[in-house]
């Protein structure tokens, strides 16, 4: 190999010879740690707006704006943190979206007024969007042989922080109220910081910025914890080496503000990127609509029926009604587990988008409730699975350089997605459009599955790139 006969090896030759062990784990401990930190704020949602509404007397539309001030928090933090783990790196990156959440989260409990509320859980919404850069922190520690295993292994924690935030909720709200549901659900966002100050920091990060020495520490760590050894050579970027393999000179990365930016939107990215941008909105659009749907095609029915209905709507949330349907979540995972180092990313995919377009299709007709209720649970289960092998996928694609940026900017275009469905999820079914409403599900579903196959890569088994200049595409 040129690794071996220049006497030179990269973070992904270490990694393979270090392989998956103890050190491993403890870095996917601490990332499932933010997951279900993430999945709680996210949670809460749906049990304090119903609560908050009749307490403070609060519109309709006021309750829902509760929810969308979430995602604009997100558009913003999904992008800006990207940016800022990009220059100054992951760790710093993650610690500024652990402060923001945990502070805003846990004032959220104390909020005298509606005001108050939706400045404190916007600003909550900005530390959520530093989830890719989450994502993108923990895909750098682990070999390309098990990276979409452990992804997926990492992204169930999501699952499990929902599943535990349905099972306060349901102990807490009816004793205690909002305010401690809110308090309980910051507790996760503390740990994170209680355990910051003995994260790593990237070694792809930093050997692509010229901090090899650092990075050799934490290899070495790895290897001290794993009972392995780091290989003989010295240390480069994936760039560097693949300019001796090219007798060419390696160009030092790019610094200042808008470097990631052009970058981005360099030749060899714009396609993936303008691509990605649709799935992720296409994806969040239907995961978040079906879980409305859940409900409003149900409740709809007997109303545009012309059926009476009662005039007087509980003001209790069925918590368990919603911590069962939680569960809905499991078999998309185990979906995942077992076709994305098997079939690939975009192909399985394509597959479940492609399924989730047929199984919603009868619901353009009136169904009963009990098929209505099975069409959805099997759409639920298919876009599940496509939302975690993108989040595995997208980080996958773009290289080190740009990585939390592109996984960020991503991910806005998602965050837009689900400020935009509740009007065709809720708005358009309680005005007795079905029709209209599921043929825009049907759309958006089938454009996204066309869109992930012409992404120009497939990242199955593929070794992470640190430059743009590196080849993308996968070999044949």
């Amino acid at each position: 190999m040129a690794e071996e006969a220049r006497g030179t090896f990269t973070v992904d030759d270490a990694l393979m010879t270090l392989g998956f062990g103890k050190y491993q784990f403890c870095v996917l401990g601490y990332a499932a740690l933010a997951w279900v930190s993430e999945a709680m704020e996210m949670m809460l949602l749906s049990f304090i707006g119903p609560v908050v509404q009749r307490l403070w007397h609060l519109s309709a539309k006021q309750q829902s704006l509760i929810t969308s001030v979430v995602f604009i928090g997100m558009l913003i933090g999904a992008y800006s943190w990207g940016v800022v783990a990009d220059k100054y790196g992951r760790r710093k990156g993650f610690l500024m979206t652990a402060l923001v959440t945990t502070l805003a989260g846990f004032a959220s409990a104390f909020s005298p007024n509606y005001a108050s509320l939706l400045v404190f859980r916007c600003v909550v919404g900005i530390g959520l969007g530093g989830g890719p850069v989450l994502c993108s922190w923990l895909l750098e520690f682990i070999p390309p042989p098990n990276r979409g295993t452990w992804m997926v292994v990492f992204q169930a924690f999501w699952t499990v922080g929902a599943v535990f935030e349905a099972s306060i909720a349901w102990i807490v709200m009816p004793r205690l109220g909002w305010r401690w549901l809110l308090g309980f659900s910051s507790i996760p966002s503390f740990g994170l910081l209680a355990f910051y100050f003995i994260t790593p920091e990237s070694p792809r990060y930093l050997c692509l910025n010229g901090r090899t020495k650092e990075a050799m520490i934490i290899l070495e760590r790895i290897a001290e914890v794993n009972g392995t050894k780091v290989p003989l050579g010295t240390l480069v970027s994936e760039d560097y080496q693949a300019g001796l393999d090219e007798d060419e000179t390696p160009a030092k990365p790019e610094q200042g503000p808008f470097s990631t930016i052009l970058k981005l939107l360099s030749r060899e990215l714009i396609r993936p990127t303008l691509l990605l941008w649709a799935v992720f909105f296409g994806n969040s659009f239907n995961y978040y609509g079906l879980v409305l749907l859940t409900t409003e095609l149900n409740t709809g029915r007997s109303r545009c029926a012309g059926h009476k209905t009662e005039s007087k709507i509980s003001e209790d949330v069925n918590y368990k009604d919603v911590f069962i349907t939680t569960f809905a979540e499991f078999p998309g995972l185990i979906i995942v587990a077992l076709t994305i180092d098997r079939v690939g990313r975009r192909l399985s995919m394509a597959i479940l988008f492609f399924i989730c377009c047929i199984l919603i299709f009868p619901l353009v007709f009136h169904q009963t409730q009990k098929v209505t209720t099975g069409l959805l649970f099997g759409s639920r289960v298919c876009i599940t699975a496509t939302f975690t092998t993108l989040f595995i996928y997208a980080p996958e694609v773009y290289p080190t350089a740009v990585r939390t940026t592109g996984f960020g900017s991503a991910s806005s275009m998602g965050r837009i997605g689900g400020m935009i469905c509740p009007y065709v999820a809720v708005a358009l079914v309680q005005g007795c459009h079905q029709t209209a409403a599921i043929g825009m599900f049907e759309a958006i579903i089938l454009l996204s599955g066309v869109c992930i196959l012409l992404i120009p890569i497939e990242t199955k088994g593929r070794e992470l790139t640190d430059d743009v200049k590196q080849k993308l595409t996968a070999p044949v």
